[in-house]
């Protein structure tokens, strides 16, 4: 059977990328790519137009809990399993900037960038573990030993500044909050999901520094050789993805494929 991967916040940046990546690596594949606005999403939609029949575009808004099941019900319907999902979008802060101080704080910032970086991918899994659990293993490295076989995958982009351990900087309130709780929600779901049979299996990725809207406004800080194009770090985070197996659940990893501390 075919590989399924559906690609959470696939309008531009990262997200769009998984999905050219994934067309182009797993040829019979499918992928269904989500954002709150397929109308407006002019490359997403380009992009189907390219392969069509493999790429099925939904409405997603990843704070909105009845858009998700509704995409959930409708993969179920029309695909009945998935082997992989990658959470893709996430914002910054509100405003477009990193807290520097407790004197940018606000309630509502937090609680915005909180409901996309980490209530959204948590909800997701709610709905999407099932289909995972029917999945077929296409992405990661099967053991020999049934019983320790995994059928589908969740993939949550994190950051290096929601690591708890490396941070010696501070700032970023809201965004290192969401990661950092991010972390923890794939720690458990990696539990939680590991006892099923068959099982699911759950990471944290660090995309590294990455030539997109997100963090545009901070290059002029970042060396050359350390600032990637969204096709090299996504190149990067498949190859984590296509390495992994039982024994790597519930981790962080960086994109050369280094454990992130927590």
């Amino acid at each position: 059977m075919a590989s399924v991967a559906l690609v959470q916040g696939a309008s531009r940046g990262l997200g769009l990328e998984f999905c050219r990546n994934i067309l182009i690596n797993k040829a019979t594949g499918a992928v269904i790519a989500t954002c709150r606005n397929p109308a407006k999403a002019t490359e997403l939609m380009s992009l189907a137009s390219q392969h069509p029949g493999k790429v099925t575009v939904l409405k997603l808004d990843v704070t909105r809990e009845d858009d998700i099941k509704d995409a959930a019900d409708h993969v179920k319907r029309v695909f009945g399993k998935l082997d992989l999902i990658i959470n893709s979008s996430a914002m910054l802060h509100p405003s477009g900037k990193g807290e520097t101080s407790l004197r940018d704080v606000s309630a509502q910032g937090i609680i915005s960038t909180l409901t996309t970086n980490t209530v959204g991918p948590l909800v997701m899994a709610k709905y999407f573990a099932p289909l995972l659990q029917k999945g077929s293993g296409a992405f990661g490295r099967q053991p020999p030993e049934k019983a320790r076989q995994h059928s589908g995958i969740i993939v949550n982009i994190t950051a290096k500044v929601g690591s708890i351990g490396d941070n010696d900087l501070g700032g970023w309130y809201s965004y290192r909050m969401s990661k950092a709780a991010l972390n923890m929600a794939t720690r458990n779901l990696s539990i939680e999901l590991g006892r099923s049979r068959p099982l699911v299996l759950c990471v944290s990725v660090h995309p590294g520094t990455v030539n997109t809207d997100l963090s545009r406004p901070y290059h002029r800080n970042v060396p050359k050789d350390k600032l990637f194009s969204p096709a090299h770090s996504v190149q990067c985070l498949m190859n984590i993805v296509d390495s992994l197996n039982v024994d790597k659940t519930g981790k962080a990893y960086s994109w050369d494929g280094s454990e992130l501390p927590w």
